[in-house]
């Protein structure tokens, strides 16, 4: 594996710097790193079950960035780690970065999104899923007592944010919070794909990946 790997330009490095730095509010945990053809996808996990009794949704963000060189590798990294070498990279006025030690202990970096196949499937407001993921925060912060333990933490979340987005009712609220803590909601309309149990929500500025529950699918 590669010990450092460079960044196309300056604006590709700082691009990836806001998304880290957006993702990390949610989730300090790993980001799962693809390169190949002189792009870089960036997975950051917003949402994931942990246990079998966990009803919590499979929501990753995905951002991609050009690099220079054809490194190839599959990888996942703290991303607090790398969130640290992109910064010290910026502060010396360098693109090239140090890969961050490999962990193995994030599960969800095991269930692989498709990379093809995808069709469109519509679009939904920007507006709606921007009121979609303000109206749940405001219910997990009401609907979770003082001093609750993570196990009713998460049980409030995965009830509150499994629920679907008022007339759009094969999305579930957890993407459009994705969508909203990530940024990625510049745009008046998100494009909708799927491919088989995969939603995907899109813009200029990023995806937002949810793996659907069989009795979700929009087919």
């Amino acid at each position: 594996m590669s010990s450092s790997f460079t960044f196309a330009d300056a604006p590709s490095l700082d691009d990836l710097q806001v998304f880290l730095s957006r993702a990390a509010r949610v989730e300090e945990g790993s980001v799962r790193l693809i390169a190949g053809s002189g792009v870089l996808a960036v997975y950051a996990a917003i949402f994931y079950p942990v246990g079998l009794l966990d009803e919590s949704p499979t929501i990753l963000g995905l951002r991609t960035v050009a690099l220079n060189g054809p490194d190839t590798f599959d990888v996942v990294v703290p991303l607090r780690s790398l969130l640290q070498r992109i910064e010290r990279a910026q502060a010396e006025e360098t693109t090239t970065v140090g890969m961050p030690m490999e962990v193995n202990t994030a599960t969800w970096a095991a269930i692989s999104p498709p990379r093809g196949g995808w069709q469109a499937v519509g679009e939904v407001s920007a507006a709606v899923l921007d009121e979609s993921a303000r109206a749940g925060i405001q219910d997990v912060a009401a609907a979770v007592p003082d001093g609750a333990g993570e196990a009713i933490v998460r049980k409030v979340r995965a009830e509150v944010w499994n629920k679907p987005i008022p007339g759009a009712d094969h999305v579930v609220a957890a993407a459009a919070f994705a969508a909203f803590a990530l940024g990625f909601l510049g745009e008046d309309q998100v494009r909708l794909y799927e491919s088989g149990p995969w939603a995907r929500l899109s813009t200029s500025r990023g995806h937002v990946l949810v793996k659907r529950k069989a009795w979700n699918l929009l087919r």
